[in-house]
């Protein structure tokens, strides 16, 4: 299908692509002519069912074809000349495009990081529809929920504070009790996500020593034009709508998406009244423009999110025909421009510049519902905003093929917040850095990347970071990557300053926090069989250790209270190892297995040091294709092991241990494309066998940081759901 018109006199050209292994078509892949001279796009095309492109070429051009799992194949083609290509299926895990902590876009297996990277295609079969469904059977990271704050994660045993969240490099703010809020982080319009396990300091700086998570967009001048209309609904009451269009006119791009998400909110039957999963309602729109020069390009965007989350109280004594309602407004602003230059093939620019707003707002109402009137409680009506600016340039030098190749930049953060709630109604810290790193190549299976981040903060006297990356190739098939590097955290204005009060939560912020830092250490082996025949396999093992001075952490100031601050421990340490068995029938079934145990310990104000408590985990993802017909079915399981939670009872006493208890979730999913790929339908089941709050037992509290005690919540339930996108590109 041609993409874009060719003017002039052009002859038609017949292009078969077939698969080097079974010799059948390659349907739907993408092929891209550029003239030799330049790098302006003369024309795209999308193969057909058969594997066929009939392109009109007017003089010598390169042609370019990519398709999700094979080899990109680069080759010339002439007016009226016919060509059958096979393209050679790449190896496992290995033909992605990343771009996170790397100096240009690199390919997954030649970065000296090991980066986890969930493409469109299995954000596709998955079904989530915000990111906390979506890494929820990831390996190594656990997912929890807190019903007024959101859900957060832990990777490799440590907290979602510890997570550096980026939308396409730009940093997600708006914690709350250090956590990003992932189910406020929908999947709309998302290219694929990119995830980095260990220390990312020196790239990135505060909030990265457990690694980093970057969430890709697609880029708006991908086709001459493109739409998606996105319905989805599930039986607990889930109801979503989303639109996506973007389009190409010359060097100009756009693309915009819209959005409403909305959940009715949930009660596990025969439980008392008052919804334990809280009635919620999302408003999402962003917009892009986008300029291309041949060597540079230039893009802006805005984002705009708005919820609405309804806590809604319990009937009062003695008629029951009155309540206390509490509704929380959250909105996110995030203004960003790029700007990418090219001196020539080794020595480029890049810069973000980018304005964030957040803002949470808290009402309380005493409903009278024999009138049906609302009358505010003007004690408990609060606004909290944060901003955050941020520019980060940085100059790379050197290609694929050089020795040597260099990094330097800057990456300046200022965050302020005010509000009532925060101390002196107004608090900024400002972290500005200088980094820089060297990456040589001394032979051509060995890999040595140094790197040092220079940090000045405006309340915290910040060590000099330091990173040392080394990847060696053993083998055509055996890899080895190992990695020791520093990381520096300064509290967060929240731990600082904030004071969170409600019916749930009394935590209170601690001005004498003192920064974190750690050192890490993570060993990665892999294997891969040889990419070029029908079954392909993988095995992967990653081993970690993460010592943390000074962790914060929260504990109650009284044994008897529910009264909660942030302290900081001696030393947090958390080490463990990893397991993957991947492995690909080509074209049919993708099937992944993995296996972790992970260690946690606490040292602290020379108490006797706890022992390290460990809990496992276990995955299995598997998709098998049917191409006749064009159908998807995913299987996605895991087997959460029992989790230790390691707290305080009270300050200067012993440290106890609450034990949340084993539990397995599944979903399955399943799509078929109708009308040429331009009609998708999906249908599933999500938490096959009906979790929903799993016991915590130990400990005497319970309840951790909240105001009663009980089993902890995980899931609402069993649920099905049904799927229609609509998708026309031109």
């Amino acid at each position: 299908m041609l993409l874009l018109p060719i003017f002039g006199v052009a002859q038609e050209s017949r292009i078969q692509i077939l698969d080097n292994i079974n010799k059948e078509p390659v349907a739907f892949a993408n092929a891209v002519l550029t003239p030799l001279k330049n790098n302006t796009i003369l024309a795209g095309y999308i193969s057909d069912i058969n594997g066929v492109i009939l392109a009109n070429v007017e003089q010598k051009s390169i042609l370019k074809l990519t398709y999700i799992g094979f080899l990109d194949h680069v080759d010339t083609i002439l007016p009226g000349e016919n060509k059958t290509i096979y393209l050679r299926m790449a190896s496992y895990n290995v033909d992605e495009i990343v771009v996170t902590g790397q100096y240009d876009e690199s390919r997954q297996d030649k970065s000296v990081y090991k980066v986890k990277v969930i493409n469109s295609r299995e954000i596709q079969n998955r079904g989530a529809v915000n990111l906390k469904e979506m890494l929820s059977t990831e390996l190594n990271i656990r997912t929890s929920q807190d019903n007024a704050l959101g859900s957060s994660i832990t990777m490799q045993g440590l907290g979602g504070e510890h997570v550096k969240f980026l939308i396409d490099g730009v940093p997600v703010i708006g914690r709350e009790a250090g956590n990003i809020d992932m189910d406020q982080l929908n999947l709309q319009n998302i290219d694929h996500i990119e995830i980095i396990n260990g220390p990312m300091s020196v790239a990135y700086g505060s909030n990265a020593l457990a690694g980093v998570i970057n969430i890709i967009t697609k880029p708006p001048d991908r086709l001459l034009f493109s739409s998606t209309l996105d319905a989805y609904y599930e039986s607990v009451g889930v109801y979503n709508l989303n639109l996506a269009a973007s389009g190409r006119a010359k060097r100009n791009s756009f693309g915009i998406t819209a959005g409403r998400n909305f959940f009715d909110g949930y009660q596990a039957p025969g439980t008392s009244w008052g919804q334990r999963w809280k009635p919620k309602e999302q408003y999402n729109f962003s917009a892009d423009y986008k300029y291309d020069w041949d060597n540079a390009h230039f893009k802006v965007g805005a984002t705009y999110f708005n919820q609405e989350l309804r806590d809604n109280g319990k009937l009062q004594a003695p008629w029951y025909e009155t309540r206390i309602d509490t509704y929380f407004f959250t909105q996110r602003i995030v203004l960003r421009s790029d700007f990418k230059y090219k001196f020539n093939d080794r020595s480029r620019i890049n810069a973000i510049a980018s304005f964030s707003d957040y803002h949470k707002i808290r009402s309380t109402y005493y409903n009278d519902l024999t009138v049906l009137e609302q009358y505010p409680i003007t004690d408990q009506q609060d606004t909290t905003e944060f901003r955050d600016v941020l520019l980060r340039a940085d100059y790379s030098f050197g290609n694929e093929n050089s020795k040597v190749k260099f990094q330097s930049g800057i990456d300046l953060n200022n965050e302020t917040g005010t509000g009532k709630r925060i101390t002196n109604s107004k608090q900024e810290i400002g972290d500005y850095a200088a980094f820089a790193s060297m990456n040589y190549t001394p032979i051509p299976v060995l890999n040595i990347q140094p790197g040092l981040r220079f940090i000045y903060n405006t309340k915290f006297e910040a060590p000099i970071v330091y990173s040392l990356n080394v990847k060696y190739d053993l083998s055509e098939f055996v890899s080895v990557r190992g990695s020791i590097a520093s990381g520096f955290r300064a509290p967060s204005l929240k731990e600082l300053y904030l004071n969170f009060v409600d019916i749930n939560h009394d935590i209170h912020g601690n001005e004498n926090l003192k920064a974190e830092t750690s050192v890490s250490t993570n060993i990665f082996v892999q294997y891969n069989s040889s990419p070029y025949q029908a079954y392909v396999w993988g095995l992967e093992m990653n081993l970690f250790n993460n010592n943390i001075k000074d962790n914060i952490q929260l504990i109650p100031l009284s044994g008897n209270t529910l009264y909660y601050t942030y302290v900081n421990v001696n030393r947090f340490i958390t080490r463990g190892i990893e397991l993957n068995f991947n492995n690909n029938v080509y074209p049919w079934l993708t099937v992944k297995f993995g296996y972790t145990i992970t260690g946690q310990k606490i040292d602290y104000e020379g108490l006797e040091s706890s022992k390290f408590e460990f809990y496992t985990g276990f995955n299995t993802t598997a998709t098998y294709s049917l191409k006749k017909w064009d159908m998807n079915l995913s299987l996605f399981y895991k087997y959460n092991g029992k989790y230790p939670q390691l707290y305080f009872v009270e300050v200067g006493k012993p440290l106890d241990i609450e034990i949340m208890e084993a539990y397995n979730t599944m979903d399955i999913t399943l799509d078929k494309w109708f009308w040429k790929r331009r009609i998708n339908l999906q249908v599933g089941g999500k938490n096959l066998f009906n979790v929903t709050n799993i016991n915590v037992v130990g400990g005497g509290s319970g309840g951790g940081i909240h105001s009663g005690s009980g089993p902890a919540p995980v899931n609402w339930g069993r649920t099905f759901f049904i799927r229609l996108q609509f998708k026309f590109n031109k």
